[in-house]
């Protein structure tokens, strides 16, 4: 099959892209077992991409049960070299409205006993963290939201996502807490898909939907489900409409990302000391650099 360059992640609300044509589904067995869903490929105006349903399309799998290094590594064999990732947040700053888009820079981990990492059993690796997210597919992102103008929505560049493990959300001391720390949005899993997307060597941007406010906001009510899933809807219609300008542009100029040739440096294991067996399930990640 040729290589798929784009990956779409779609977090809650958004299950599937309307305007992809020429759809396929695509069972994919990995090292780390099943995905999500079905990936399903196609194009959008033409550009081939690859859409995965974070939480599988009848958003059946809890943040905690994501199976999130079998999603990566399975969009790494298709060839996927830039990952948009749409995710439903909470805003934890009042400039930061609900259905406001924002496109961080950073994270803060408060996640628990997650697997975040491909490496171990024999093999150690180490990658640079420091700016999580990818610069440049962030600006594209921001550029396709500018080019869509729309209406009453705003959009926020940079900023730090809070990842909390869930599912509730946050009592209002945490909340306090996490504003307290400057932190912009809260989410339950942008983060370690990042981790192992760099460690895949697949540039990375998050794409988020602000739901609602966090429960820090008395002019508020505390966050319920019912305000989520009608900002949602929204949201999703929104997310479709950038998510295909952001293909479009990159299309027009594909680039380089740091994220690129993460591993060069990174592997601090000599590989030809290493495990067969885990150089043969990490192949794919290595095969550059035995």
């Amino acid at each position: 099959m040729e290589a798929i360059k784009i990956g779409i992640i779609g977090g809650s609300g958004l299950y599937k892209m309307e305007a992809l044509q020429n759809i396929e589904e695509i069972t994919i067995e990995t090292p780390f077992g099943k995905t999500s869903d079905n990936l399903i490929t196609g194009t959008l105006d033409g550009e081939k991409v690859v859409f995965l349903p974070r939480h599988g399309r009848n958003h059946h799998l809890l943040p905690s049960e994501l199976p999130f290094q079998a999603n990566i590594y399975a969009l790494k064999q298709l060839g996927v070299e830039y990952i948009i990732s749409a995710s439903a947040v909470g805003s934890l700053q009042k400039e930061i409205k609900p259905l406001d888009l924002v496109i961080p820079d950073q994270f803060i981990d408060r996640t628990k006993n997650r697997p975040a990492t491909f490496f171990g059993e024999g093999i150690v690796a180490h990658v640079a963290f420091g700016h999580p997210t990818c610069p440049q597919l962030g600006k594209i992102l921001a550029k396709a939201i500018t080019n869509l103008n729309l209406e009453d929505i705003e959009l926020h560049e940079g900023g730090t996502y809070i990842c909390m493990e869930g599912p509730a959300f946050s009592t209002i001391a945490e909340s306090n807490l996490y504003r307290s720390w400057g932190a912009s949005i809260i989410g339950m899993t942008n983060l370690t898909e990042a981790k192992l997307a760099r460690e895949a060597e697949i540039a990375y941007a998050t794409l988020a939907l602000v739901t609602d406010y966090d429960c820090w906001n008395p002019e508020h009510d505390h966050v319920t489900v019912e305000t989520v899933i009608q900002n949602l809807h929204q949201n999703a219609v929104n997310a479709q409409k950038v998510i295909r300008e952001t293909v479009k542009l990159i299309a027009e100029n594909p680039f380089v990302s740091k994220a690129h040739s993460a591993l060069k440096d990174a592997i601090i294991t000599p590989l030809n000391n290493a495990p067969e067996a885990t150089k043969e399930k990490l192949s794919l990640l290595l095969k550059k650099y035995l």
